[in-house]
């Protein structure tokens, strides 16, 4: 297939890399093209080489890597959807594919490039941990999926995608009944935003830290508590809107099922041990000499708040469910990053809700 993958990230070079390894014509757009490698070694979480895949062009011509491509595949954070979407409405149409990795909340900035034709899909979470270790030459694939859930705008034709799919990642797929489940899924939005209130609950501008935390293997129960009760506040807005909807929501899979963690111990234990997650630090910067504090520029922030948890209030608010800990969540961010972007795109009423997701 002719495939291009838009953002050289972890995630981006690690799907090019397999892509092309795979037999795939995969055109990468990145910045700083002429530092990448024309091959993409996909390495072993010991360094060994499990593939090499050879990329058929590396650009930073957003029209040139997209022009005929059948999929276009897109592994930004949330808040550079739009400007994104702005760009690709020209350049795309019918019978091209746009692949979000992963999919939450990327149809608000992408519906028009659905009116104009163009199929929207999503994958609810990422298919691997994936790790450079060579900007534009090497990346590491660690923690893979035994399984990918695939969501589409309209709903229907998720499943013609899915042998694709298969292929591609060779990694079974599941169709989501409807795109809304990956944008509730409570993956980043609540993982990471309970972590990082929870570990910088007391965290003021004149505090710093002798080092960068990391944020998996430093795991706690206050941590997981909150996670879990935030997890459950979530459950009760997806009855809510099935409810009002007329749809089964029940693929918004709760973290306690997820982590198979009933409780606050359980769910420590089980992430501060996953193997993928060893090493991965948080989301801070060096101030000075071995002090430490709080990156909020960081897409942790920017877009797991700003936009994730931000669309889950307003599901929330939409359909009248209380979410007192979300909340609580939420106004610590306020109080402590001030932030000035916030995505406010969910629909006022059910009815758009209803053409949004074409339901």
């Amino acid at each position: 297939m002719k495939i291009a993958v838009v953002g050289g990230g972890n995630i981006g070079t690690l799907m090019a890399g397999e892509f092309a390894a795979r037999g795939n014509e995969v055109r990468m757009c990145a910045s700083r093209p002429e530092t990448w490698s024309k091959d993409i070694d996909v390495l072993g979480p010991e360094g060994d080489v499990l593939m090499t895949g050879p990329l058929a062009l590396v650009t930073d011509d957003l029209a040139q890597a997209v022009d005929g491509a059948e999929l276009v595949f897109v592994t930004y954070p949330t808040f550079l959807f739009a400007d994104l979407a702005e760009r690709l409405l020209p350049l795309i149409g019918a019978g091209q594919a746009i692949v979000v990795v992963p999919g939450a909340d990327a149809e608000f900035s992408f519906a028009p490039c659905t009116e104009k034709g163009a199929v929207l899909l999503g994958l609810q979470r990422v298919h691997s941990i994936a790790r450079i270790e060579r900007r534009g030459k090497s990346v590491f694939m660690l923690g893979r999926k035994n399984e990918l859930q695939l969501a589409s705008i309209p709903a229907v034709v998720a499943g013609e995608y899915a042998s694709i799919f298969e292929e591609l990642f060779e990694i079974p797929v599941c169709v989501l009944k409807y795109y809304l489940v990956e944008t509730l899924t409570p993956s980043n939005p609540i993982l990471h935003t309970t972590r990082l209130c929870s570990m910088f609950s007391s965290w003021e501008p004149s505090v710093t830290y002798p080092g960068n935390i990391l944020f998996y293997e430093t795991w706690d129960n206050a941590s997981s508590e909150l996670l879990i009760a935030c997890d459950a506040e979530l459950q009760q807005v997806c009855r809510a809107l099935e409810s009002l909807l007329g749809i089964d929501l029940t693929e918004v899979r709760s973290l306690k099922l997820h982590y198979e963690s009933p409780d606050a111990p359980a769910m420590t234990h089980k992430i501060s041990h996953i193997p993928a997650f060893k090493g991965l630090t948080s989301p801070m910067k060096e101030v000075a000499p071995g002090a430490w504090e709080p990156d909020f520029t960081s897409r942790y922030f920017r877009a797991d708040f700003s936009y994730g948890l931000k669309v889950i209030r307003d599901f929330s608010a939409l359909v009248g469910v209380p979410t007192p800990n979300i909340d609580r969540v939420w106004n610590w961010y306020l109080d402590t990053a001030h932030p000035t972007e916030f995505l406010d795109a969910v629909p006022a009423d059910i009815d758009q809700l209803k053409k949004l997701y074409r339901i």
